[in-house]
């Protein structure tokens, strides 16, 4: 898909280098969505401008290159490995949007800046989210998997969340209404919708227009 806006990538200090591709859309960002799994999401910049939502730059911060998958999952998922989650957990927060700031002159409030994810990284986003309500006001997952769950006493305030996940994927269409269940009672604003869809970036990148929809307006 072609695009008007821009995409920057650049490598960045960690785990001997990270790559974060920034979609730039065409007018000054009014919204800004930080992502896991960011060499897929930061490719969805043409999707948001076909889309009648507001200027939104896109932040894809990417997976580890290592091809084992349990080294993704200690990455985005806190129970399995707290310290290697503690580290990456830095760099997505701290360090990556240091450096936005600084080569975009973007530095957005919470209600108008979201962190995302599908999968495992819906997983992260989760957790991100619900540790930094103060600097993500909104939660996208799509289809997250189920090491992280929803802990007994949930943390106040929460973040905004929009879940959605597919019919022919039971699996991750559990875990998500199971968070959306568990955010409601929690008091949350929670979008939950279930797409006849199994587990593919197909459903994924056509819900992303209405996640920036629903959290930052049309």
């Amino acid at each position: 898909m072609k695009i008007a806006g821009e995409l920057v990538t650049e490598t960045l200090e960690y785990d001997g280098g990270r790559q974060v591709t920034v979609y730039v859309p065409p007018n000054p960002p009014q919204a800004v969505v930080f992502a896991g799994d960011g060499q897929l999401i930061s490719q969805w910049g043409g999707y948001l401008e076909a889309a009648d939502v507001p200027p939104t730059m896109i932040v894809g911060i990417y997976r580890t290159s290592d091809e084992d998958e349990m080294v993704r999952i200690h990455e985005y998922s806190p129970p399995f490995d707290q310290e290697r989650f503690a580290a990456h957990e830095r760099f997505f927060v701290e360090d990556v949007r240091r450096w936005v700031r600084s080569r975009f002159s973007v530095a957005l409030p919470a209600k108008r800046t979201a962190v995302c994810g599908v999968s495992a990284s819906g997983e992260l986003s989760l957790a991100i989210g619900l540790r930094h309500p103060d600097i993500y006001g909104t939660v996208f997952s799509a289809s997250p998997g189920g090491g992280y769950q929803p802990p007994a006493v949930m943390p106040s305030p929460l973040p905004r969340t929009y879940l959605v996940a597919g019919t022919l994927e039971p699996f991750f269409l559990e875990n998500a209404t199971r968070w959306a269940a568990a955010l409601r009672g929690a008091g949350a604003d929670v979008e939950m919708r279930a797409r006849v869809a199994s587990h593919d970036d197909v459903m994924w990148r056509e819900e992303f227009p209405l996640m920036v929809a629903w959290a930052f307006g049309r």
